[in-house]
């Protein structure tokens, strides 16, 4: 088995974020595209990343003009760096706040379950 690097990590995501992968309430606001593939895809791609190296769950309100549209996730490692691989989804002016360590859920699979799935399965055919 050939190691995993981040760069083949951050590689495979990339190649498969996809409109049927994004969240449905940033698809509903400003819809996919391939132009800017990491839209929606912030809160799996973090999920993604926990379970390959741990550490802490990080999330953050989302405003543009005054207004908060959301979340972004992303991750804190053990070793306490911080990886965020769908921050450039953000190129309208929208600002990110101050994080907060998010708990994994335990009582269901796991946020966006469908989609979840289908990002993982593209990710592992890629790596």
């Amino acid at each position: 088995m050939t190691p995993w690097t981040l760069t083949g990590i951050e590689d495979a995501l990339r190649a498969s974020w996809a409109a049927d992968t994004c969240s449905p309430d940033d698809a509903a606001r400003a819809g996919w595209t391939g132009e800017n593939p990491g839209w929606g895809h912030g809160d799996i791609t973090a999920l993604l990343l926990n379970d390959v190296f741990g550490g802490d769950l990080m999330v953050a309100d989302v405003h543009h003009r005054g207004e908060r549209l959301g979340y972004h996730w992303w991750n804190r490692l053990p070793t306490g760096i911080e990886i965020d691989l769908a921050r450039d989804q953000f190129r309208d002016g929208q600002t990110i706040g101050a994080g907060r360590v998010a708990r994994r859920q335990t009582t269901r699979p796991v946020h966006r379950w469908r989609e979840y799935q289908v990002l993982s399965g593209r990710v592992l055919s890629r790596l």
